[in-house]
């Protein structure tokens, strides 16, 4: 099972981006956690993170031809971006939806999020847990598809 690990914008400056919210674990620390996850789930991972929208798109785009589904922290994007949304449902492919934050205890404009109109499942507040819990749902949804 390949799943396609997505993190958006500013998450390359976990540590240094305000600790109190996000944790003093960096972006690298993240990255050995969700590969430790995946090897522990006998899940392939790659992981992926840009600041860009459209090179999300393009990834997301990019999974419809070797991967079983995906996990996507899509940051300050989750607000935002119908293109995400709509990448996301144009692939069809199994997605959950993480957060290291719970957006719905923060400002009023973090409440919404377009990615879960499509996303199977959400999870927030969880911090690094999130990806291992994404990861784990993800195994079990593909398996009883």
């Amino acid at each position: 099972m390949r799943i396609l690990v997505i993190n958006g914008p500013n998450l390359n400056l976990l540590g240094m981006r305000e600790p109190g919210i996000y944790g003093k674990r960096d972006y690298a620390a993240l990255c050995d956690f969700i590969r430790e996850c995946a090897r522990s789930l006998n899940i392939e991972v790659e992981l992926f993170q840009s600041n860009h929208e459209g090179a999300i798109v393009d990834k997301i785009q990019s999974a419809l031809n070797g991967f079983d589904g995906i996990l996507i922290n899509p940051a300050a994007y989750t607000h935002t971006s119908v293109a995400i949304l709509d990448a996301l449902s144009a692939v069809n492919l199994p997605t959950a939806e993480v957060h290291l934050s719970d957006i719905s205890r923060r400002e009023e404009f973090r409440k919404f999020s377009y990615v879960s109109l499509y996303a199977q499942k959400t999870i927030c507040g969880k911090g690094f847990d999130g990806y291992s819990e994404g990861l784990s749902f993800l195994k079990q949804y593909i398996k009883n598809a």
